[in-house]
């Protein structure tokens, strides 16, 4: 277990032209022009990772609301390392991220369905309608074509567009993969059991796991796999996506870090974490992990998709 130390990070995006030679614009607002620049996937042995940029924008609390503990050093070395997350004053800008894993096959899972359409439950604080459809359709992807969904946790930005307003899974041919604590915490009346848990019961596509699971394993010179590994204290049942082939490895992190100020500091505590000492906990294993492995950190919430980690200490 790492102590309370400064994480110096790389965090880096490679774009590339759209089919006409150069980004489409989303709309006149530059953090949203920025979803429709195809970002470089990241290989891991036969598996491709594809970061796809749900939405942008604000978040509702100033920064120093939503990380209370932070000291100004803190802020100023969160600054380096994702300049963009600082708007004028005490505001957070953040996205709001999905990923797509391609494996052999064209096998397609998808972690995280993003904040969804106008009218889901993420509506009333995230920027709605998100444009995940839109992504996947840039990145060749056809919903019916998705074998699994990973759901990290069931907040309102990361299970969006698992489902229509209707409740129709957007996604039919995949299982949908959360942890069974996940599914047992929610609270009478929370939205995402009646919005995306009862449908996809309904369906029979829920899929509930307990703690590490195996979801795909390639075989051959490229290899690799792809596994779900519980991360808990953001919600009780949290859960985190290793894509590993022993030499690289990508770790979708889910909401283990909202913040680079959460990497900069790992014991830094975001306000709305269930159990801010499970989360502390499970946020300082999981960066002197990824640290001792060198592997790239993919996240919902920064403003560029990888994060390469090395440490000292303070």
């Amino acid at each position: 277990m790492i102590g309370r130390r400064t994480f110096l990070l790389a965090a880096t995006a490679v774009t590339v032209a759209g089919p006409t030679g150069a980004a489409d614009p989303a709309s006149a607002d530059p953090t949203r022009t920025r979803g429709w620049q195809m970002v470089a996937p990241r290989s891991v042995g036969a598996f491709e990772v594809i970061p796809l940029l749900d939405a942008a924008g604000p978040f509702f609390l100033d920064r120093q609301a939503a990380f209370p503990q932070a000291t100004p050093h803190d802020w100023d070395l969160a600054r380096v390392v994702d300049p963009d997350a600082y708007g004028p004053g005490e505001t957070w800008q953040l996205d709001f991220r999905c990923y797509a894993i391609r494996g052999p096959r064209d096998r397609l899972m998808l972690v995280d369905t993003g904040v969804g359409p106008d009218g889901s439950p993420a509506g009333g604080w995230a920027p709605t309608p998100g444009r995940l459809p839109a992504e996947l359709g840039r990145a060749g992807i056809d919903p019916a074509d998705v074998d699994v969904v990973v759901l990290t946790h069931l907040h309102e930005d990361h299970f969006g567009w698992s489902v229509g307003l209707d409740g129709t899974p957007m996604f039919p041919n995949a299982r949908y993969v959360v942890q069974r604590r996940e599914v047992a915490s929610l609270p009478d009346g929370d939205a995402a059991r009646a919005y995306v848990v009862d449908p996809l019961r309904a369906t029979g596509q829920l899929d509930e796991v307990d703690g590490a699971a195996r979801l795909a394993t390639a075989t051959g010179r490229s290899g690799g796999s792809i596994r779900v590994i519980p991360t808990p204290g953001h919600t009780s049942g949290h859960q985190s996506v290793v894509v590993d082939d022993g030499r690289d490895q990508v770790i979708i992190t889910g909401d283990v870090l909202v913040h680079a100020v959460q990497l900069v500091d790992p014991e830094v505590a975001y306000r709305y974490e269930a159990d801010p000492d499970a989360a502390r906990r499970t946020r300082q294993r999981l960066l002197a992990e990824a640290e001792a492995r060198g592997a790239v950190l993919a996240t919902p919430h920064l403003r560029q998709p990888w994060t390469e980690v090395t440490a000292r200490r303070r």
